[in-house]
């Protein structure tokens, strides 16, 4: 928590590079950036504390902004993340939220696109349209949305700017609200089309994307077998991605109750490709007793799996070193999952990370990366334009049911306790649907609506 306001206060002092074409630092909707209505917002308090609040609503302040409002949103993983304080640059008062749809309420004007009144799913990632990554689709690393010099020292460059994510990632206002700002409208928003419910179109903003990115950007070929560390919603998805790519088996790595779950939606006709690994049940680290590269090797003829992916994050740790070094700031990440992934595949695997690393790590085993051959991918942020229009179109042909990952619909004015039970992985909670006063009806399969 004081590294992380430490990081933005240095960024504060040191100022941005201005390679940015859009306004930075605009993180909630207070002073000259709101209306004088209010509205609900999701905001980040300080560690592990968020409370809903009465907040400005956002208006135009650029003559490329959409103002939307939000008729869903969801809470993924890579919140807890801030949620728990491990991403660096949060600011009292920022409203959340990277995953949103809604109804279009203003628009700018030098809007050509989008159209006041239609639905849009909106990208997490905020993109130029015509800077060299975005020219290739690859709109998460666009040069030109943010200027964070803390992040470009840190990395070597600088991704997209990100709604709802510090300002680490350009210091954008989330969706997890009843209205939010999007700049750049015409490049960041798709289309709804008639047929398509909120409830489906909703995970096109990331999820969707970040876990089809995973598993062909890892490269799972026909015949492959495949281990996915993490049963989230992205592991999930990916294992869903996976068995469509030709995967002959698919092993999930974590623990209950989300294994349980992931059986119960896995697809029935690839009912014999599913395996199931609680790594709670089994050692870790150097050991003679069973672990999870061991089991991933009996599993997979005693070599190991092709192709291994991350989508869990670097902030759990399992042992007692890596928490303490993690508690002390010797390192920002653990290592474990990435090892076990490298010392897991076969000789010439391939390890893709999709999961949330924020910096470094230690006691890395670039030793058998080395020398058995092992190709380690980071597969990025997920350029969500360079996949959306297809993900749409096998949503709207039934090819893909993103309702399948779905546990919960709950409301808006809820959020903050959803975020404890969702980190506590309480009632079974794996991806909700986040409603407003402005969200159409419910579809035909979504869940019954909680209210906490």
């Amino acid at each position: 928590m004081a590294a992380s306001q430490a990081a933005y206060a240095a960024e504060k002092a040191i100022g941005h590079d201005g390679s940015s074409v859009t306004a930075q630092d605009v993180t909630n909707y207070s002073g000259d950036a709101g209306k004088g209505e209010t509205m609900k917002a999701l905001c980040w308090m300080g560690k592990n504390t968020v409370e809903m609040r009465d907040v400005p609503r956002p208006k135009i302040l650029e003559p490329n902004d959409v103002i939307l409002k939000v008729t869903g949103s969801t809470v993924c993983g890579s919140d807890l993340h801030l949620y728990h304080g491990t991403v660096i640059q949060l600011a009292k008062g920022d409203i959340l939220g990277h995953e949103f749809c809604g109804i279009v309420d203003e628009v700018g004007s030098a809007i050509k696109k989008v159209q006041k009144g239609k639905r849009y799913v909106a990208s997490f990632q905020i993109a130029c349209g015509d800077c060299f990554f975005c020219k290739q689709k690859l709109s998460s690393q666009c040069e030109k949305t943010n200027s964070n010099t803390t992040e470009r020292a840190m990395y070597g460059g600088q991704t997209a700017g990100m709604f709802g994510y510090s300002h680490f990632t350009g210091g954008f206002a989330g969706g997890q609200a009843e209205y939010v700002r999007v700049p750049l409208g015409d490049v960041n928003l798709l289309e709804i089309p008639e047929g398509v419910p909120d409830e489906k179109a909703l995970y096109l903003s990331d999820v969707l994307a970040t876990s089809y990115n995973a598993v062909h950007d890892t490269a799972v070929y026909p015949g492959d077998q495949v281990a996915i560390f993490g049963a989230g919603p992205i592991g999930q998805m990916a294992g869903v991605f996976a068995v469509q790519a030709g995967a002959t088996k698919v092993i999930f790595v974590d623990t209950e109750p989300r294994l349980s779950f992931v059986k119960s939606r896995w697809p029935a006709n690839h009912a014999g490709k599913l395996e199931l690994v609680d790594y709670k049940k089994l050692s870790s680290g150097v050991t003679n007793k069973p672990t999870v590269v061991s089991k991933l090797k009996e599993l997979c003829g005693g070599r190991g799996p092709d192709a291994a992916i991350e989508c869990a994050a670097g902030e759990y740790a399992k042992g007692w070193m890596h928490w303490v070094e993690m508690a002390v700031g010797a390192e920002t990440d653990t290592s474990e999952i990435v090892n076990e992934m490298i010392e897991g595949v076969r000789n010439f695997g391939r390890c893709g990370v999709t999961g949330v690393y924020v910096g470094y790590t230690n006691h890395f085993n670039i030793g058998s990366l080395m020398e058995r051959g092992i190709r380690l991918i980071g597969n990025g942020q997920a350029p969500v334009h360079k996949y959306w229009d297809d993900l749409l179109k096998m949503i709207q042909s039934g090819e893909l049911d993103p309702m399948q990952m779905l546990s919960h619909r709950v409301r808006v004015e809820d959020l903050d306790k959803v975020y404890t039970k969702f980190d506590k992985r309480e009632e079974s909670m794996q991806k909700v649907f986040v409603e407003t006063k402005f969200s159409l009806p419910a579809c035909v399969g979504s869940p019954k609506l909680t209210r906490y």
